[in-house]
């Protein structure tokens, strides 16, 4: 048996800029963490060694893989000739909620092969060929960013090149910085799960040939800059007001990204103390994240919600098999 793991991820600033109607263009760069929060893969040989079986939400067992329905599954097995295997997959978090479930997911499938055929493959290798399956072959309208964040790990800045290149780089911070940062955090569940193709293809199209949005992402993409610089001088208490000011840029990009129950929420918090916040991902429900500048204020933050915290810890390992027998 093999399991693999791979990690959700937050993302602080810079979303959008990951887009390639964007980045191919003009460049862009993300600034995230990843969460202890995962995606867990886990693989053994079937009973039949001419079929492949799959657990998820549903069951299936199949013998040629253009009769999976899962797509992610279904382009994997088109992509590796694998027989007689058997593969469950389990998450901490539902999908749809903002924290990069479907690269977090490829990214573990992709570990979890690789390591069943006996190769070794990169972080970035990984995270490239995730990037490939999804946006390419399947087609889907979104980023870079989840893909090399569930595979590489930890807190990042990440930098898309006009030629397809992603630069990753450590945010380099004290120890102390570091915890303080990840103790001023907290999120909070809106309940609503969706797709976020829809608002991805809208935003895909806005970043194409909108001018106004154009210059928004530019403007994103300095904050992000912006941000690094901040956090690696000590400057923890600047990401509050810069979540706030990127979240309201970010709302002009696509319709859908807010609604009426998030603002509600996201007041709340503001009015209880956060210094910043936004909601995690494409938009439409899922997560809201804020900075609180100390404890008492996060305790208020806290009782003025009346949605349910997701406790949450930096992750630093990044995808990984974490047990093979």
């Amino acid at each position: 048996m093999i399991i693999s793991r791979a990690p959700f991820r937050v993302s602080f600033c810079g979303g959008g800029s990951d887009i390639p109607s964007f980045y191919e263009k003009y460049g862009g760069c993300v600034l995230s963490t990843s969460i202890r929060k995962y995606v867990y893969l886990a693989a053994q040989k079937a009973f039949n060694k001419d079929t492949i079986m799959l657990k998820y939400s549903q069951t299936e067992e199949v013998q040629d893989p253009k009769d999976i329905q899962h797509r992610i599954f279904r382009q994997a097995f088109l992509d590796f000739p694998i027989r007689g295997i058997e593969i469950a997959s389990m998450a901490d978090v539902p999908a749809g909620t903002g924290l990069g479930s479907s690269s977090t997911f490829t990214v573990a499938l992709l570990r979890l092969l690789y390591t069943w055929e006996g190769k070794h493959a990169s972080a970035y290798k990984i995270a490239k060929e995730a990037c490939q399956m999804e946006i390419e072959k399947l087609g889907n309208p979104i980023g870079k960013q989840d893909q090399f964040a569930a595979s590489f790990g930890g807190l990042r800045y990440y930098e898309f090149e006009p030629d397809g290149f992603v630069k990753v780089e450590p945010v380099v911070m004290s120890a102390d910085a570091r915890d303080r940062l990840e103790r001023n955090l907290v999120m909070f569940y809106t309940g609503k799960v969706r797709s976020a193709n829809g608002i991805l293809a809208q935003e895909t199209k806005n970043l194409a040939n909108d001018a106004d949005k154009i210059e928004t992402t530019k403007q994103l993409c300095a904050m992000t800059k912006e941000l690094r610089a901040k956090l690696e001088d000590g400057d923890i208490d600047a990401l509050g007001p810069i979540l706030s000011q990127s979240w309201e840029m970010k709302k002009s990009l696509a319709p859908g990204i807010s609604n009426p129950i998030i603002d509600d929420a996201y007041q709340k918090a503001i009015k209880a103390g956060a210094s910043g916040g936004k909601l995690l991902g494409a938009g439409g429900g899922g997560f809201l994240l804020f900075y609180c500048p100390n404890e008492t204020i996060k305790n208020r933050v806290r009782d003025a919600m009346t949605l349910s915290e997701m406790p949450f810890e930096f992750d630093r390992a990044g995808c990984s098999i974490i047990f093979m027998e």
